[in-house]
């Protein structure tokens, strides 16, 4: 990956974020942190990791109000950022907090 994508994710990580804070406003939503942006070559698509505070059903609910939201969240991204093309939003839930957390449980039973 090149420097001038990894700088493009952070910015979208950064903006994004602002965005769901700020900007979105739906009580429902809860505690939402956007982990990690990886954006394709071409721009054509931006995988927006996600996670959630709180128990499964919250963050199902949470990933649907994501997906319903995501029009609204990408017009208003383009209309801060300055690039030609606006990538396409694919929302994905990060998983990789909770695996890290079992593989620390197993370990520790290990001991």
């Amino acid at each position: 990956m090149t420097v001038k994508n990894e700088r493009l994710d952070m910015i979208l990580q950064r903006e994004i974020s602002n965005i769901l804070q700020f900007d979105l406003k739906n009580p429902k939503l809860g505690f939402v942190t956007v982990t990690d942006v990886q954006c394709t070559r071409d721009l054509s698509q931006a995988k927006v990791y996600v996670t959630f505070l709180g128990k499964q059903e919250r963050n199902d609910a949470g990933m649907k109000i994501l997906k319903q939201s995501k029009g609204f969240i990408r017009s208003t991204l383009a209309k801060r950022m300055t690039i030609r093309k606006m990538p396409d939003l694919i929302f994905i839930q990060d998983t990789s907090l909770e695996q890290g957390n079992r593989i620390e449980r197993i370990l520790k039973d290990i001991q």
